[in-house]
């Protein structure tokens, strides 16, 4: 007998793996977890039946939401992660040695730990000494933070159950107030493809852009994720993603990616003009 896992992307569209085993599902306090074992995709954490992390293109979502920021500001040392129970983006934060500090707060500890017994390939640097792991919710622990962090990465589900105070105007009004005065904010905006994703993009977008002085949309090809063409958004009081990047000092920390690099960098804001209307919108 053979056995899929479909996810559902719209009523119209679903996407399917091939399954060896299911190794792990768990209904915690704020969501549905599942760790399969697939034929093509290797192990895929899956959250309230929509993938959040596949072994074979992880690395994809994971250098974009992390090294389009270090690599605009070379002197980020303290950076706040909320979300990304998985352990990936501070697997690839942990290779920067200027960074002295990364607080990660995740609501759902039961992903952290099935990250760490399922999912090593991303949760291999949970563990690293500058690394402080907070199991509250996100929102609250931003709030009456001041002038703390150079980075705040928001590695989220989309808005929906525990992911959805994260899109708001409100939080992402703390979150300016939390960021030093050269700080940038990074999250996870959606896909403009598919109505039910470019409208939250759109809200998400719209609301950075009203508290930002910066604010630049870049996309990144996600195999896994619906359409495959999927967004973040790069929000800063002063910085900015192409005038500021400084390719040259990127390249000499010579750091091994497999999607990102300084060219891509630059494409990743060059949109489609559907984007771009969209945004615009």
């Amino acid at each position: 007998m053979e056995l899929w896992y479909t996810e559902n992307q719209t009523q119209n569209v679903n996407f399917s793996m091939k399954v060896k085993n299911h190794l792990y599902s768990e209904q915690s306090p704020f969501q549905k977890i599942d760790v399969l074992d697939t034929y093509e995709f290797g192990r895929v954490l899956v959250i309230d039946n929509w993938t959040m992390v596949t072994e074979k293109d992880e690395f994809i979502y994971h250098e974009m939401i992390t090294h389009v920021a270090m690599a605009t500001n070379k002197n980020i040392k303290n950076v706040l992660v909320i979300g990304a129970g998985d352990g990936g983006t501070v697997r690839e934060l942990t290779r920067y040695n200027n960074i002295e500090n990364i607080d990660m707060v995740e609501i759902d500890e039961a992903v952290v730990k099935a990250s760490k017994e399922f999912l090593p390939f991303t949760s291999c640097k949970l563990d690293d000494g500058r690394v402080n792991l907070f199991f509250e919710d996100g929102i609250k622990f931003v709030k009456g933070k001041e002038n703390l962090y150079d980075l705040i990465i928001i590695d989220s589900t989309d808005p929906i159950g525990p992911g959805e105070g994260l899109f708001t105007t409100e939080f992402y009004k703390d979150c300016f107030a939390s960021l030093t005065e050269k700080g940038i904010l990074i999250n996870q905006c959606e896909s403009p493809y598919y109505p039910h994703n470019s409208k939250e993009m759109k809200r998400s977008f719209s609301k950075l852009k009203g508290i930002f002085n910066i604010c630049e949309a870049y996309q990144y090809h996600m195999p896994t994720y619906a359409s495959g063409h999927w967004m973040f958004c790069f929000a800063s009081k002063k910085i900015h993603p192409l005038k500021d990047f400084d390719a040259d000092n990127w390249k000499s920390l010579n750091l091994s990616t497999k999607y990102y690099n300084t060219d891509l960098h630059i494409g990743a804001f060059m949109l489609p003009n559907y984007v771009k209307e969209l945004l615009n919108d």
